[in-house]
């Protein structure tokens, strides 16, 4: 589109075997991003490393935070009402059978270096994806990693204890990865990826006190969502996309028609997406990983908005 221009990408870290599944957020004036480091995609060996940069292009490293015996995967960062940097993460091991067990975990810290926790949230076999701030109390919604197929709205006060709020918001085929805006009037929106053949993403949308989700089908198979709403109050996405070729792109999502557009493809390819975004001085931040130039790499965009 005329009105959008990709200022910068720039690799921001590659210093694992493989980086990957990662967010941003601002916190202090300081940029924050963090990601998953392992051997491979899928590999059990799975860290949480925490960079840290005054300006978006000289990055050092906060914290690595490990679990002996676990695979941590795909953090999310995100400050809580008392300007507390908030980690949270999905959590696997084996069992006796050699079967992985998942769950949440969270770990709270006042700089970025010093990581009190983990907190284990949420319910057994959940993974809850993704932390939203609305009115002091974190929302994030959690689906079903082992026996039983759905997604699960929990909220939090504190960061450390997750509570289900009403029936399950969706429960058929295999819904699981989200995102959730909250809007100013009280509607919540929420961006589901959707797994299994022929399956396409679906967006959800229910008013207080969200126990009750319509539902509509997007049409596109997405993964890794990510969603904001803009200061003109257009929504815009990120995801993983699958037809032609797989790569990550920006989308405009609009609510009334359930179409998600592509309008701006960053440099990616491969393994790729997971993305985190930050609207910071008039500019999107964009913070995602890519194997397009052949290591697995995390990436920081600049994308303006006429």
């Amino acid at each position: 589109m005329a009105d959008v221009e990709l200022l910068s990408v720039t690799r921001i870290w590659d210093e694992g075997p493989h980086n990957a599944f990662c967010d941003l957020v601002r916190h202090d004036d300081r940029w924050w991003c963090t990601f998953r480091e392992g051997t491979d995609h899928g590999s059990g060996d799975g860290a949480l490393r925490v960079i840290v940069s005054d300006d978006a292009e000289s990055w050092e490293s906060a914290a690595l935070v490990e679990l002996p015996g676990s695979d941590l995967r795909d953090p999310k960062l995100s400050v809580t009402p008392d300007d507390t940097l908030l980690l949270l993460a999905g959590e696997r091991h084996k069992d006796e059978a050699d079967a992985w067990i998942n769950s949440t975990m969270t770990w709270l810290s006042a700089d970025g270096t010093a990581w009190h926790g983990p907190f284990t949230v949420g319910d057994p076999s959940t993974w809850i994806w993704r932390v939203v701030w609305a009115e002091d109390v974190a929302w994030g919604v959690g689906y079903g990693c082992q026996e039983g197929r759905f997604v699960r709205l929990y909220r939090s006060r504190t960061g450390t204890r997750f509570e289900p709020i009403g029936p399950d918001m969706y429960t058929e085929g295999y819904p699981n990865e989200t995102a959730l805006v909250f809007c100013d009037c009280g509607p919540c929106l929420c961006l589901l990826r959707m797994d299994g053949e022929g399956a396409t993403g679906k967006l959800g949308m229910a008013e207080l006190p969200y126990t009750t989700w319509r539902w509509r089908d997007l049409g596109i198979k997405i993964g890794g969502p990510e969603m904001l709403r803009l200061p003109d109050d257009r929504y815009v996405a990120c995801a993983r996309l699958y037809d032609e070729r797989v790569r990550t792109s920006l989308l405009w999502l609009d609510p009334d028609a359930a179409t998600l557009t592509e309008f701006l493809e960053l440099p990616s390819g491969g393994d790729t997406s997971y993305a985190g975004m930050v609207w910071h001085d008039d500019l999107l931040w964009v913070a995602y990983y890519s194997s397009h130039e052949a290591k697995t790499s995390i990436y920081l965009a600049r994308v303006r908005f006429s």
